[in-house]
Formats: structure tokens, sequence, C-alpha cells
């Protein structure tokens, strides 16, 4: 029975490496932005396995989408944790502001963006073609609302304006990034300031 268990635990142990240098592979990958990066297919390629083996492991190409942008909400974790609960509101708005503005440009992020950009856009056509995925991106949108409630927990703001700032500052970020890769010529730390401002003035008015 020992000799069973021990078996069965490397054997799974191998399927989670396994599963894990796929994910891993797919972030590379789709980051790269290359024609055709969005291919499970080709990632299947790219570490030496067939796509029996990704279908073994995720089921299909909707699995597998699904798998990565799981992983990488994982990694995120609670993105503001350092932020002291007796942190002003200013400083709880600079912290999402930097922080955003440093990981949209990192690999994960890239990643994203580009499979995004691969998805249908209408949300239904989007459901019905990848069901899984669908639904780990609508995870996504709710997981962000919660993590903003909580890194504005104990200011006694208006929960509306809360969930307007929450679904207005990832767009807003990725515009800022989008300048700085493209290479502006605008200041983008006035820009940053100049949000950073309006968000606070926004959240603090009682009217």
């Amino acid at each position: 029975m020992t000799d069973v268990s021990t078996s069965v635990r490397r054997s799974n142990r191998r399927g989670q490496a396994t599963r894990a240098n796929m994910l891993e592979a797919a972030l590379r990958s789709l980051a790269s932005g290359e024609p055709g990066s969005v291919s499970a297919n080709r990632i299947a390629k790219d570490i030496g396995a067939t796509w029996g083996a990704v279908q073994y492991q995720f089921g299909d190409a909707d699995g597998f989408w699904a798998a990565v942008l799981h992983r990488t909400a994982e990694r995120r974790g609670d993105l503001f944790s350092a932020v002291g609960t007796r942190a002003s509101l200013r400083d709880r708005v600079t912290a999402i502001v930097d922080t955003l503005y440093d990981g949209l440009a990192e690999r994960d992020s890239r990643a994203i963006e580009n499979l995004r950009a691969a998805l249908p856009r209408e949300h239904a056509e989007l459901e019905r073609l990848y069901p899984q995925t669908a639904a780990e991106l609508h995870s996504w949108g709710q997981s962000w609302l919660q993590t903003c409630r909580n890194a504005f927990a104990g200011l006694d703001l208006d929960a509306e304006r809360v969930r307007e700032v929450a679904t207005l500052i990832p767009g807003a970020m990725r515009g800022l990034v989008s300048e700085r890769q493209l290479g502006s010529y605008a200041d983008l730390d006035v820009a940053r300031r100049g949000l950073t401002n309006a968000l606070v003035a926004y959240l603090a008015a009682t009217d």
C-alpha cells in the first residue's frame, strides 16, 4: 500500500509540474505578442508536448485559457495588502495607481491583454465559444471590485462611487501604460498625479 501511495504522489507531482510548465509556456508565448501566439497547439509544441497532452491537463483550449487566467489571478493575490488600514485616502489611491502603472507592463499582464485581444468581444459569443474563459474573466471583475472595496475599507466612502472608480481605474491605467510603451511627449508623472487628484476628489466629495 505504501508503494502505491508513493507512486500516486509522484504521479500527481509530475502532473502538477507538467501543468505548471504548460501554463508558464502559455504566458511566455502570449506575452510575446507574436502572430499565432494565442494557439494552444503552438504552445504545446514550444514545450515539446502534444495537443493530446494539453487536452489531458485542461480538456480543450477553453479550459487552457481559463487556467492561464486563473494562474495569473492567483499570483496577484492581495495587491494592496501593504497599504495600512490607517493610510489616508490619497495614500490608498496613490498605491493603486502606482501598482497598476508598474504591473500592467509586466509579462503576465501583457499575456492577458494579448489573449483578450484574440477572444470574441461580444459577451454572448465569448460565453458560447469559451464558457470557462468567460467565467474566469467575469470572476476577475468581481475580484477587482472586492479588492478596491478592501483597499478603501474604513474610510466611510460612498459605495457607488467606489464601484465607479473601481470600474474606471483599469482602463485609465491601461491608457497611461500604452502611452509609456508607445513613447509619449506627455509627462506621465503629471498624468498619474492628475488622475490620483481626480479620484481622491471624487471619492471624498459628499454632494
